[in-house]
């Protein structure tokens, strides 16, 4: 075996042999295809030495080696004595800004000006420790740069204290790039609503924003995944935009985009949800206190390749470079394009709110919260309503209204009522109900119209009649059960039986058994 990169003995002794047989040095490099100066080298070596040609047979290969080169054995020793970089601490600092290799080498050789490595062999090193340690950890995030974002595929489950029913819940996790410092919660979907709030929750966590959010492609981030150029979902693009921050998914199919937070999701998984496997839970607030609790011991547990912990490496890399948090948390908005129907009003979340009548059958656009709906047009705002939350509820306004409710557009209360008559007079009747039910005639107008096609596309007039009754005698005059009515012929009398059970049954006990 070759000592210090050196020629192998094999070689040596047929260097040896060949010149001891008459041939030139010239002739021997020739034939073993090595240089002439590297032969001329071990031959002069070999004459020097106290060495014979039986010794190259007797003696051992390092005993050999150690006569060719008597002061060879310093080399190792001189190599020995050069101090190697920590590479632990170069590795963070590589993370933070404007940090690079040449910076830490320079300062790396004035800490050590007599035994330093070269920049080039310094960069070598640093290198092939990177390949010592795990694959997730060679990526070099910068300090506040980047902050993953996911689910955990182990669902987790709470039961209902009074119904005893197990409902199961997601994990969201999220994880600095740099430093590794976690964040964990339960919540009850992976809803938009819901993601939104445990990104924010992780900020308030981590103290700060990132500049970058890494998400996977779920809905609520990301409504259309593409490789070059994803379409992210508006609220969370809003979201975004309130604390400064960039939304960045991660490729589709590509896990390594994201293996920062994988890691800390099978971490979460094994040193958090294990632990609490034989617990029962009863809401995601007692879970969410039970998962907080573990997860601060498991931002404090010590890494060994770093010899610190998530939450040291966070106080030392992350925190510093993370962007300061709003004075005000965000608040959720929903985004809506709407057509406004013929009665000037448009839908949001199963309720009605109303927009100038010149706007029938433009396209809107509906910024709503929790409080409010704002109406645009044209990134002009037109209308500005509370929210409303019970099905179906209408929010109106007078400005809104075509003057003292005369003609709007082609259609007109008269005009719907006439052509309810077309059928019947019960249809009549059910038309004028339900216009005289509403506020302002308008507001009637589209469940009119749906009523009136409805029954335009039915064969039987006398079905439609008989349906237009039975709605007057139920007093319910919602679209829907006009159209189930016609649809099931429940307009029909139901036949009544003489006797709904038999007076007399094998399987009766009769009143007598009692006694």
């Amino acid at each position: 075996m070759p000592i210090n990169g050196r020629m192998s003995m094999r070689d040596i002794k047929k260097i040896i042999k060949l010149y001891h047989a008459g041939l030139s040095r010239r002739l021997i490099g020739t034939t073993l295809n090595k240089p002439k100066s590297t032969v001329s080298d071990y031959i002069t070596r070999f004459e020097k030495s106290d060495l014979g040609r039986d010794d190259l047979e007797s003696k051992t290969s390092a005993e050999i080696y150690r006569a060719l080169f008597p002061d060879d054995s310093l080399r190792p020793k001189q190599r020995l004595t050069k101090v190697l970089p920590d590479f632990k601490k170069m590795h963070q600092e590589l993370k933070k800004k404007y940090i690079t290799r040449q910076l830490l080498w320079v300062e790396y050789k004035e800490a050590h000006p007599n035994n330093h490595y070269g920049y080039t062999h310094f960069c070598n090193l640093y290198k092939a420790w990177q390949k010592r340690v795990k694959i997730s950890m060679r990526i070099n995030h910068k300090a506040g740069e980047k902050m993953f974002l996911d689910y955990s595929g182990l669902k987790w489950e709470i039961i209902d204290k009074d119904t005893g029913e197990v409902q199961d819940v997601d994990i969201f996790v999220a994880t600095l790039g740099a430093s590794g410092y976690t964040y964990a919660e339960a919540s009850m979907d992976q809803t938009l609503p819901s993601f939104i709030n445990c990104t924010v929750n992780a900020f308030t966590f981590f103290g700060g924003a990132p500049e970058l959010l890494v998400p996977d492609n779920l809905k609520s981030a990301v409504t259309k995944a593409n490789k070059y150029d994803p379409q992210i979902n508006d609220s969370y693009q809003d979201m975004a935009e309130h604390y400064s921050a960039a939304v960045l998914p991660a490729r589709p199919y590509r896990a390594k985009d994201k293996a920062k937070v994988e890691l800390s999701v099978k971490l979460v998984q094994r040193w958090i949800l294990a632990k609490l496997r034989r617990q029962q839970f009863f809401s995601v607030p007692e879970l969410n206190k039970a998962i907080f609790a573990l997860l601060n011991d498991f931002n404090n547990r010590i890494i060994k390749i770093y010899g610190k912990s998530r939450h040291e490496l966070y106080l030392e890399v992350d925190k510093p470079a993370l962007k300061p948090l709003p004075t005000q948390r965000y608040v959720y908005r929903g985004f809506k394009p709407c057509k406004v129907n013929i009665d000037y009003h448009i839908e949001v979340e199963d309720c009605f709110y109303s927009v100038p009548y010149q706007l029938a059958g433009e396209t809107v656009s509906a910024i709503y919260t929790s409080d409010s709906v704002e109406i645009s047009f044209n990134n002009k705002r037109v209308a500005l309503h509370v929210r409303q939350y019970r099905k179906g509820a209408y929010s109106t306004k007078e400005e809104h209204m075509a003057s003292a409710h005369r003609l709007y557009g082609t259609w007109t209360p008269s005009r719907l009522i006439n052509w309810g008559g077309s059928f019947g007079a019960n249809t009549r009747t059910l038309i004028s109900t339900i216009l005289a039910s509403r506020p302002h005639p308008e507001m009637g107008f589209r469940s009119c119209l749906a009523i009136l096609n409805a029954a335009k596309h039915h064969s039987d007039n006398h079905a439609v009649e008989l349906t237009s009754k039975k709605m007057l005698e139920l007093e319910c005059y919602k679209v829907s059960h006009f159209k189930d009515i016609l649809k099931y012929k429940t307009w029909q009398e139901p036949q009544q039986s003489d006797a709904l059970l038999p007076k007399k049954h094998q399987n009766l006990r009769g009143q007598a058994y009692y006694h």
